[in-house]
């Protein structure tokens, strides 16, 4: 190959890299409205049967001739549907009078789903760590190697993300991309206080800093913004995704999760393609497969029976060039 053609490939290489790890990717094409987190079902659920009216109160008997008739007691009121609304993670479902079958319906299914996702979320491991092995193209040449690792105790967590360029790519165009995640968790998650990006171990003004008393986020040097409940960042979020209520069931709705990336927070779409069977370094996963649609294309498999890990993610820009990163070593303080 000749000289100048290798180094032109290398260089594109180096800047797809910048890419891929998502610090400048757009994950929706959609104009970015407030903040707001929405969830919508897959499909209209059947309502449940008003409850069948409360039996008629027996007469008292008669009493006799000389005594005097006492006030019969006024019969129970038949019971009725609560009027009150069901509040999901991604906002108000049903309320009043038409709503009120549906949440009653609904009521059994949403709390096992969010037990299901707290249950998977709570038992993630206290340490852990994911090497990936990078590719340019699906499976085509390995250009970096990338590890994930995170550390929970007292409430708090640590999440670290270093990405590097490897082999050839690596002599000419050395590049070292470290994210960084810092915050508390609880049974609703992860709840960010600081998210930072660093290059070649510079920092850079890519971070978020969330105020979660105030309810404002500030973006780099910009000014505060309001901040959205169940709000991630850039490295959070894939982590998050294993406590919503939704992603527990085989019907998974498209929902929308705010993310800070460093650069701005907007709201950024997830649909679910389906369960798949995947084979990466690691091994044979069962997965839950997302897509984040746009001119960037962001794609997740999550490992069912691994804590919904990130076992495969690929990016897809724009021309359609692609990068992929595969699992290679899954390591957690239970193995």
């Amino acid at each position: 190959m000749p000289l100048a053609l290798f180094a032109a490939l290398v260089a594109s290489i180096g800047a797809h890299a910048l890419a891929l790890f998502l610090p400048d990717v757009d994950l929706s094409t959609a104009p970015a409205p407030p903040v707001v987190a929405e969830i919508r079902p897959v499909a209209a659920l059947t309502p449940v049967a008003p409850p069948a009216p409360a039996k008629p109160r027996p007469k008292p008997p008669r009493a006799a001739k000389q005594a005097v008739p006492a006030a019969a007691p006024a019969p129970a009121p038949a019971p009725v549907a609560s009027d009150e609304g069901h509040l999901t993670p991604g906002g108000e479902v049903g309320g009043g009078d038409e709503g009120a079958a549906l949440d009653q319906g609904t009521a059994a299914e949403q709390g096992a789903a969010a037990e299901a996702a707290t249950a998977v979320g709570q038992a993630l491991p206290a340490q852990g760590t994911i090497r990936y092995r990078v590719y340019r193209g699906t499976q085509g040449l390995e250009v970096g190697r990338s590890t994930h690792s995170w550390q929970i105790a007292d409430g708090s967590y640590r999440i670290d993300a270093l990405t590097e360029t490897s082999g050839l790519a690596a002599f000419f165009k050395p590049l070292a991309i470290e994210l960084a995640s810092r915050g508390r968790i609880d049974a609703a998650g992860y709840h960010p206080y600081s998210f930072v990006i660093r290059r070649n171990g510079q920092e850079t003004r890519e971070r978020a800093d969330f105020d979660w008393a105030a309810g404002m986020v500030q973006i780099g040097d910009k000014p505060a913004e309001p901040l959205a409940d169940g709000a991630q960042d850039l490295l959070s979020f894939h982590y998050q995704l294993a406590f919503l209520p939704q992603l527990a069931g085989s019907g998974v709705a498209p929902l929308a999760l705010p993310i800070a990336t460093g650069k701005k927070f907007e709201r950024y779409r997830l649909q679910a393609l389906g369960d798949e069977e995947i084979t990466t370094p690691a091994g044979v996963f069962q997965t839950l497969h997302l897509i984040a649609p746009g001119d960037n294309t962001t794609e997740l498999w999550l490992a069912r029976e691994r804590w919904l890990l990130p076992v495969k993610i690929r990016h897809t820009d724009r021309h359609g060039g692609s990068f992929e990163q595969l699992a290679d070593v899954i390591q957690t303080s239970s193995d």
